[in-house]
């Protein structure tokens, strides 16, 4: 299991760590168990969460007991029993499945939208009935009250599918050559369609009349945004009876109170990419946006961050589970990752020993997901000749650097620089050789850094003294004072007369540091006699 923060946000990854092969005996499973502290250490929470190749859709039933997922090769479907932490059942279809959705509170009606323009209807047995639809379908969303399914595809047209009395109605004709997405209100049953010039048509179901366009297109474009073509809409969700947003193919998400064309907050995820999954968070007031390649939580409010996830593969489809913290993901990978944020919320009843775990992992914090890590910035690459990496997998963008692995950091150091470490060794031999010479019974010599200066304050010092009065108390010395220690033992600290900063502070050079140099040439002189003295024997 793997912990990240960001903005003090705790971000426990479930699905983190190696996954066994399914061909793996019980025998050498426990074997590997034994040998292996990673295979040991990881936690499957759902047995078998995964797809052969690549998960494209997953949804919760409305009960929170099944957890069903989309995929290929070959296209399936599954369903986990939560209660069971197991799948239940695996069904296979004849082609990829676009979306889904689960009509009743478990499994017993699903509805499937396939890429060849089938949609298919399962029951609890399996496949109930079949029918297609005239154009290639794109997104559907069911309408309760009158039990018709609203498809929208590569046509202007709205197909409605009347599942009482099993036939199609007469369609809704849209101003759009195409639309991409679809979503209806909860609470007042408002048809909303996402078209692909970036406009979003409200339809009224009772009266089939259209009640409003808005231009999402034009909003979206700001002063600070860059755009290379025209956006159109790739994501649509309501939330209450007034809001609502919106995604865009160019990466923008809009959020709309329906009574006003403006939009109240626009907030651009930065990479170019269509918004894949809308989500609302309605305890927190937080929105959960996700393009393939980012999930960013964001105030609704204020548009700012909450906290936001990277996972290695594209994603595909992001799923909240209903009243928790825990975030379901459909990926480019056959791993379906579960992640579990104990801010947004308390883990499901069927886990909820997760609580328990994250409570013990805080209180004994073990190392972060970057600690294995190097941050470096862009000038830090150009000296060790990497910036050609820039853009590749061994670079991760992050704030105004970039993570690389720790042990290609130092590998490249050492061949850049090969004598640094001796350097580094002489340097630290010096430093104890003049530790081991501090605790000797030394005469007052001057330091070997700043020695005019050292000089100019003993003088200073031996003037003050016959001056100063009793009562007046005694000023620290600069020279034993160990704030200031350093200035005199490191060469980094050393004055350069030459300097221009130096000539300003001090324009006229008197005599009294002329006789001070020749002093310091006198003591110098004896200093070295001393030495050689001792080094004679």
């Amino acid at each position: 299991m793997q912990v990240s923060s960001l903005n003090e946000v705790k971000i426990y990854s479930l699905s983190a760590g190696r996954s066994l092969p399914e061909w793996l005996s019980d025998r050498k499973k426990r074997a590997l168990q034994k040998k292996n502290v990673d295979v040991r250490r990881r936690i499957e929470l759902i047995q078998d969460f995964d797809m052969p190749t690549v998960s494209t859709k997953i949804k919760v039933s409305r009960d929170g007991q099944y957890i069903m997922a989309a995929g290929t090769y070959k296209p399936r479907i599954r369903c986990f029993d939560t209660y069971q932490l197991s799948l239940k059942f695996e069904r296979c279809l004849d082609s990829e499945v676009v979306t889904f959705d689960i009509l009743s509170d478990d499994y017993s009606k699903i509805v499937f939208l396939q890429c060849d323009r089938y949609v298919e209807f399962h029951s609890q047995h399996g496949r109930y009935y079949r029918t297609r639809i005239p154009k290639f379908g794109r997104d559907f969303s069911y309408h309760y009250p009158s039990c018709d399914l609203y498809f929208v595809g590569a046509s202007a047209e709205v197909y409605r599918l009347n599942l009482e009395q099993g036939r199609y109605l007469n369609s809704l004709q849209t101003d759009a050559s195409e639309n991409n997405v679809c979503d209806i209100n909860p609470i007042h049953c408002l048809f909303a369609t996402g078209t692909a010039e970036g406009k979003v048509e409200c339809w009224d179901p009772r009266t089939r009349n259209r009640v409003g366009v808005l231009d999402c297109a034009l909003s979206s474009v700001t002063a600070d945004t860059e755009i290379d073509g025209l956006p159109s809409i790739s994501a649509l969700k309501f939330n209450g009876a007034l809001n609502m947003a919106v995604g865009t193919s160019t990466g923008q998400v809009l959020l709309y109170d329906l009574r006003s064309s403006n939009p109240l907050i626009v907030k651009d995820h930065q990479y170019g990419l269509p918004i894949k999954s809308i989500q609302f968070q309605d305890p927190l007031d937080l929105i959960i946006s996700a393009d393939s390649r980012i999930i960013k939580m964001w105030n609704k409010d204020t548009g700012k961050i909450f906290t936001s996830m990277e996972p290695e593969h594209d994603i595909n489809d992001v799923c909240l589970y209903p009243n928790s913290g825990m975030l379901l993901t459909a990926n480019e990978d056959p791993k379906m990752n579960i992640y579990y944020i104990p801010v947004l919320g308390p883990a499901p009843r069927w886990c909820s020993f997760l609580d328990n775990l994250t409570e013990e992992l805080e209180e004994n914090p073990e190392s972060t997901v970057y600690d294995d890590y190097k941050f470096v910035t862009r000038r830090d690459l150009e000296n060790l000749g990497l910036a050609h990496l820039i853009g590749s997998p061994l670079l991760r963008a992050y704030m105004h650097g970039f993570f690389m692995d720790i042990r290609l950091y130092h590998k490249v150091k050492m061949m850049v620089n090969p004598f640094a470490y001796e350097e580094y060794r002489k340097e630290k031999i010096r430093q104890k050789i003049e530790e081991t010479r501090a605790q000797r019974v030394q005469l007052k010599k001057l330091p070997k850094v700043n020695k005019e200066l050292a000089l100019k304050l003993i003088e200073e010092e031996e003037e003050q003294q016959p001056t100063r009065k009793k009562k007046q108390k005694n000023l620290p010395n600069i020279l034993t004072d160990d704030r200031f220690k350093v200035m005199f033992e490191n060469p980094d600290f050393q004055v350069d007369e030459k300097s221009e900063e130096f000539r300003l502070l001090n324009p006229l050079v008197s005599k009294i540091s002329e006789k001070r140099k020749k002093k310091l040439k006198i003591l110098e002189q004896q200093e070295a006699q001393e030495q050689e003295e001792e080094e004679e024997p």
